[in-house]
């Protein structure tokens, strides 16, 4: 059974995370640069241009890329260090196999034979309980190579069904409803398009604090005279200059949202134009929200009527506007729902198509966007193809040169896979990059399914709390090892440049996936010598498909600072701004209205449990943690998960600002200290995720799914807040020092 070899401490105090304080040779070592690394940040969907310094085959430091488009230099804290990543003593750099009696609990051993156990497990699993009893869960923050690479690895050399990635727990919501309404799944505006809106509506999505460099497209819309709209349960930093905030009850943005197209349809804000002549299905849209009133919507929002009201007036008669969207109204079991409502209000004002005019989400993870274009999704082939279209099925095989049926059928999402392996019906994993037992829900459960797997292998560059688990360890490379692409948050296929190689016996992730793929037999498929052919391969299995990347090359992506797709032909100029003409990816070319009626979340509260939790990211630190956890400057910043709670709630529990309060849910508990501040709602509580063990926010959480895209419920959990014993500063010391001067 894939049990941690040792306790959590004993491999703590051996793999991290440890604290990187400074680059190789400290912070004032007069270092002679070797050379200067044009590449991209690898810790968010913007994808942000950066300068990385090299030395002696180590990232020393990084400079600004100020002609780069998209942050023209700047960069939020993460990227500022992200470099500090790299020579980290917590880097894994040889192949390990747990071995219990080994200090730390795994002892190195030689590639031969890590692989050679590897495949001998899967073949095992496999003809013991069937091709589909071995699974693979691969990360998002890859480049579009190596999550092309996964795909078809997991189908041709794996020959799996269950395939799927982290993803599945942060855009697929948003994927989903954009391919219901629009016929394609991305964003529709370059963010060059923010500041030519004449209303910017952001809701659910903590730009200053996770999508940084976004809030400066924004300002610059306000620096025009643009009004914005901020909808959250938390008056997050965006929200304390909005011109209208609206402090939704999580899990009731649907609700908002209807209500805002009910006055649209009442006060005749409405495009009859762009309706009639490039939309169909408005009028089963209208008849879901015939009473939902804004008045009722206050009741079941918690957002005055009137305020809501004056959304729908500034939205349904400025000429432009564009509302952004993120994972505070997709990572629900209505999620699909809550995008389609946000669609319908820009379909219904004719924003779409035109400059400043749009309905986009933020894409979270390094390559979100690409990620989920190629193929590593359970439901998926490359182009954002459909896995049980037969068309698509076989435009796929002649690219990979191998009948339509040795492509396995859909498998199973991460959630289910998970499930699976708790179940026993999937025995054996292979992951790369994923760290569910952090970015899971209810994370006891996904504890005790892995557990149970009789093998697990793990492709990473850092030892993982997941990896703790792990049978044989894989030592993979970091973003700055690999050359390749990747796809932002607005759709731009981007170059990503290696700036070093992999330190010690660590290799390639994808010469690894080869090496196995080599040993099962399969090599003939795999026949690369460099990640450049696989992107070739990768744009000829696009062609046709909606993620259509034909005509890109590396080198026009590096010549013309990215490319947007769609680019279906060589030397097509690519697509910025999609939907312009009114023409929709659909065959008619028509956007889909939806009807949304309401619908409560999985969990709602009751006496036993009568406080709502949401959970969410801070800017210090990314996805599960693995790498920023690593990083001292970020750790400093916010060095563990606080509880933020109302003052109103915080007098009833009988807490003060740093006391310890336990938040129970039916699946956990967890004691943390309290964060007394005024920007929360007074029914609900806030935990960031980041962390593991029993500082894991999602030991809370609820693994109920939406039925279309099959992410879980992150956002809404019904909890108990309790006092505990203790108490912890949850103040900086050192910007009190500041405040009071020497003594």
């Amino acid at each position: 059974m894939a049990r941690p070899p040792i306790t959590d401490d004993e491999l703590i105090a051996r793999y991290g995370p440890h604290l990187n304080e400074a680059p190789p040779g400290g912070w004032n070592a007069g270092i002679d640069i070797d050379r200067v690394v044009n590449t991209h940040c690898c810790f968010c969907g913007q994808q942000c241009g950066i300068k990385l310094k090299v030395h002696d085959n180590a990232v020393v430091g990084f400079e600004p890329w100020y002609e780069f488009p998209f942050n023209e230099g700047k960069l939020c804290p993460k990227g500022v260090k992200r470099y500090l990543q790299g020579s980290h003593p917590d880097r894994l750099l040889h192949p390990m196999e747990r071995d219990p009696s080994a200090p730390g609990g795994f002892r190195q051993v030689s590639w031969d034979h890590a692989l050679d156990r590897v495949v001998s497990e899967i073949r095992r699993i496999q003809a013991e309980h069937g091709d589909d009893s071995f699974a693979m869960l691969s990360g998002v923050s890859l480049t579009n190579e190596k999550s092309y690479l996964v795909g078809k690895f997991a189908r041709l050399a794996l020959h799996t069904a269950n395939l799927d990635y982290n993803g599945r727990f942060c855009m697929v919501s948003a994927g989903t409803g954009n391919k219901k309404a629009l016929g394609i799944d991305r964003a529709p505006n370059p963010w060059s398009d923010i500041p030519l809106a004449d209303v910017v509506w952001v809701a659910g999505a903590n730009v200053a604090e996770t999508f940084p460099i976004t809030t400066g497209y924004i300002w610059r819309a306000r620096d025009r005279g643009a009004r914005l709209i901020v909808q959250d349960p938390r008056v997050v930093p965006l929200a304390r200059t909005a011109d209208l905030f609206l402090p939704v009850r999580p899990g009731t943005d649907s609700a908002l949202f209807g209500a805002v197209l009910h006055v649209l349809i009442e006060r005749d804000w409405l495009d009859h134009e762009f309706i009639d002549s490039h939309t169909v299905d408005f009028d089963n849209a209208a008849a879901a929200v015939a009473g939902m009133t804004p008045a009722w919507a206050a009741d079941v929002t918690g957002v005055p009527a009137a305020r809501i009201e004056e959304a729908a007036e500034w939205w349904g008669t400025s000429a432009t506007g564009m509302m952004l969207h993120a994972r505070g109204i997709e990572q629900h079991t209505k999620g699909v729902d809550n995008v389609l409502a946000a669609i319908n209000l820009g379909l219904a004002t004719g924003k779409f198509g035109k400059p400043g005019c749009g309905v986009s989400t933020i894409t979270g993870q390094g390559n979100g966007q690409g990620g989920r274009e190629h193929g590593h999704k359970c439901d998926q082939l490359p182009g954002n193809r459909d896995i049980t279209n037969p068309e698509h099925r076989a435009a796929v095989a002649k690219v990979w040169g191998c009948d339509e049926a040795d492509i396995p059928g859909k498998g199973m999402p991460a959630e289910e896979i998970i499930e699976a392996i708790h179940d026993g019906r999937i025995k054996g994993l292979l992951s790369i990059c994923f760290n569910p037992l952090v970015s899971a829900p209810d994370a006891n459960f996904t504890k005790e399914a892995l557990d149970r797997l009789e093998f697990y292998a793990v492709i990473d560059f850092f030892l993982s709390e997941s990896a703790h688990h792990a049978d044989v360890v894989l030592p993979g490379s970091l973003h700055e090892e690999d050359d390749g692409t990747s796809t932002s948050g607005e759709g731009r296929i981007i170059k990503i440049n290696a700036a070093v190689a992999p330190p010690g016996e660590a290799r390639r992730d994808w010469e690894i996936l080869l090496d196995i793929a080599r040993r099962l037999g399969k090599g003939d498929h795999f026949q690369y010598t460099n990640t450049e052919q696989i992107f070739d391969e990768l744009c000829r299995a696009s062609h046709g498909g909606t993620a259509d990347y034909t005509g890109a090359t590396w080198q026009r992506i590096e010549d013309e600072m990215g490319l947007f797709w769609p680019v279906p032909e060589p030397g097509h100029p690519g697509t910025p701004r999609l939907h312009e003409g009114g023409r929709f990816a659909h065959p008619d070319g028509k956007a889909r209205f939806h009807a949304v009626p309401f619908k409560p979340s999985a969990e709602v509260v009751d006496d036993d449990y009568p406080i709502l939790l949401t959970t969410g990211r801070v800017v210090s630190q990314y996805l599960s943690g693995t790498q920023t956890r690593r990083i001292a400057a970020l750790v400093a910043q916010y060095p563990q998960p606080l509880c933020e709670i109302h003052p109103h709630l915080a007098e009833q529990v009988g807490v003060a600002d740093g006391d310890l309060v336990t938040v129970t849910s039916r699946r956990g508990s967890i004691t943390l200290p309290a964060h007394v501040v005024t920007t929360i709602r007074p029914d609900t509580v806030f935990i960031p995720y980041h962390w593991p063990g029993a500082q894991a926010a999602n030991q809370l959480t609820n693994r109920a799914v939406d039925p279309l895209a099959k992410m879980p419920e992150f956002k809404v959990a019904a909890v108990r807040v309790e006092r505990a014993t203790g108490h912890v500063t949850t103040t900086d010391q050192r910007d009190l020092d500041l405040h009071e001067g020497p003594a």
